[in-house]
């Protein structure tokens, strides 16, 4: 490695930290642009720390492409020059500015609530690990891990989850009401062994028999996230939605309300609930209940579809009772081009392999009997399997269902569809939890410390997904973007100045996106 000068076009000097791997040279960081002899020293001083570290000391000189060298830290250096390090300013204001944008800081003035939050979208990692992420990153006031237990220790008593929820709304709505809410439902796992009357064993998304809670999240349309609740880990996902929506409704007074949920939340009862309790909804339907929605359709213009066309028809949610009959949408797709065409159908006909093959195994007894699609019941020695209906469900192809209350004046068959498809963003909001945040696995014991985990959690989402939608990058470029870009801190003559950061173009198109410009 070595110490690289190169002038920019602003006539400045930018110090790097490169060095060459075959044959190519290799950009490892940017430290900062110099516009004087002092602030040049410093940099270089700087980079010769990051080449040094851990290493022996030797008396030798590190040279840069121009062979200037400059005195080690501590040491006068004709202007009283002193080093005091580096930080990651430009990210910390980038994340710091959205944190305030949202008004997170309005609603709980907690300043290591904030460091947590914004420590967990760096890096995320433990409480105690946070410590370290904000000493690295040279932040001012880092608690101490007991200071940071006694804060937390606040979340529950102070109504924290509540109060950031509804300053998120009023950031979401901008003035205006969210009228059109998405939910689903994940697991967040524990590393424990024994069970209580929350962490509890049930049907986990991620295939596992650990404890586990359910974690029910509403958000808007972009997938900004509104409403966060958890629940015991064995609780039925369709039993999980009313609460969190009276919760929203009854928090922010929101009139008219359109929530969309996928196929998960269908039920009977679900259904009748959101209907008593004044909610418009849009939900997956199943695809096994195409053939009775559409027979009609299949009797008069038979099993062929235009792209995108959309059919209007009824579904009987309880089978056998009129009155639970509702609107239907469902609509025929193929993808715009060749090669999704071909995953969907790969897909469809991959499920329908795969269930042809489970009833086979089962009227052949290779497989213990239960139910099974395809599969004509009976004793063991009648059991055989109905290709007929197997054959008849290859026409479903490409089709997918809606069961809706809103009536066709208020929301066309099209724009229900639509409305549906927004549905990704609850699904890329919990891929960010899980993985960029790091939500799982949970490491705490009691109700109180989980919900300030997740707290930390929702906010640290609300700062990501606020920060992908105003640039249009994900969060894991923003951060490997601005990360290295690093402001000096020096001391000359007793007074500390700040040599600020080198911005790379990448990182100039990112703050320029944002509402409110970075002070660089």
């Amino acid at each position: 490695m070595y110490i690289r000068r190169v002038k920019t076009s602003s006539g400045a000097t930018a110090v790097q930290i490169a060095q060459k791997r075959h044959g190519k040279r290799e950009i490892l960081e940017h430290l900062g642009s110099a516009h004087d002899e002092v602030t040049l020293a410093s940099l270089e001083q700087v980079a010769r720390e990051k080449i040094q570290a851990g290493q022996m000391a030797f008396d030798l000189d590190l040279h840069t492409d121009d062979t200037t060298t400059a005195p080690a830290k501590g040491v006068d250096a004709g202007g009283g020059l002193v080093l005091h390090g580096t930080r990651p300013r430009v990210l910390w204001e980038v994340l710091e500015q959205a944190y305030e944008r949202i008004g997170f800081t309005g609603a709980v003035n907690d300043e290591v609530l904030k460091q947590l939050v914004l420590a967990r979208v760096i890096e995320p990692t433990s409480k105690l690990d946070s410590l370290r992420v904000l000493a690295e990153l040279n932040v001012e006031n880092v608690p101490s891990y007991a200071t940071l237990k006694r804060h937390l220790a606040r979340c529950v008593p102070d109504n924290w989850r509540d109060l950031l929820s509804s300053a998120a709304y009023r950031f979401a709505a901008d003035g205006g009401a969210v009228s059109v809410c998405l939910y689903d439902v994940t697991t967040l796992y524990f590393e424990a062994d024994e069970e209580d009357e929350l962490r509890k064993s049930g049907f986990s998304k991620e295939r596992r028999i650990d404890p586990q809670i359910l974690v029910g999240l509403l958000v808007d349309r972009h997938g900004f996230p509104l409403e966060l609740h958890f629940f015991e880990g064995n609780k039925a996902e369709t039993r999980t939605m009313i609460p969190v929506l009276d919760a929203f409704r009854d928090r922010h007074q929101v009139q008219d309300m359109l929530v969309v949920a996928d196929a998960g939340m269908l039920s009977w009862a679900n259904i009748q609930a959101l209907e008593e309790a004044g909610y418009q909804y849009i939900v997956g339907s199943r695809n096994a209940k195409a053939p009775m929605d559409l027979a009609k359709t299949f009797a008069t213009t038979g099993n062929h579809f235009a792209d995108g066309q959309v059919i209007e028809t009824t579904t009987e949610l309880k089978k056998g009772t009129e009155s639970s009959r509702r609107r239907a949408v469902w609509q025929y797709r193929l993808a715009r081009e060749h090669r999704d065409r071909l995953a969907r159908e790969h897909r469809d006909r991959r499920n329908h392999t795969l269930q042809v093959q489970r009833a086979e195994d089962i009227a052949a007894g290779r497989k213990a009997q239960r139910k099974a699609r395809f599969l004509t019941t009976g004793q063991r020695k009648s059991l055989t399997v109905d290709y007929e209906a197997a054959k008849a469900a290859e026409q479903l192809f490409g089709l997918k269902g809606y069961v809706t209350n809103t009536s066709m004046k208020v929301l066309s068959g099209a724009e229900v569809v639509a409305a549906y498809h927004s549905l990704f963003e609850v699904e890329a909001s919990f891929r960010m939890a899980k993985s960029d945040l790091r939500a799982r696995p949970i490491f705490h014991h009691t109700r109180d410390a989980i919900e300030a985990h997740l707290t930390i959690v929702f906010c640290a989402l609300a700062v990501g997904r606020h920060l992908q939608t105003a640039t249009g990058m994900s969060l894991r470029r923003i951060i490997k973007t601005l990360q290295p870009l690093r402001e000096g801190l020096v001391e000359i003559n007793g007074t500390i100045a700040t040599i600020p950061a080198a911005l790379t173009p990448e990182a100039k198109e990112i703050l320029k996106t944002l509402p409110e410009k970075s002070g660089h």
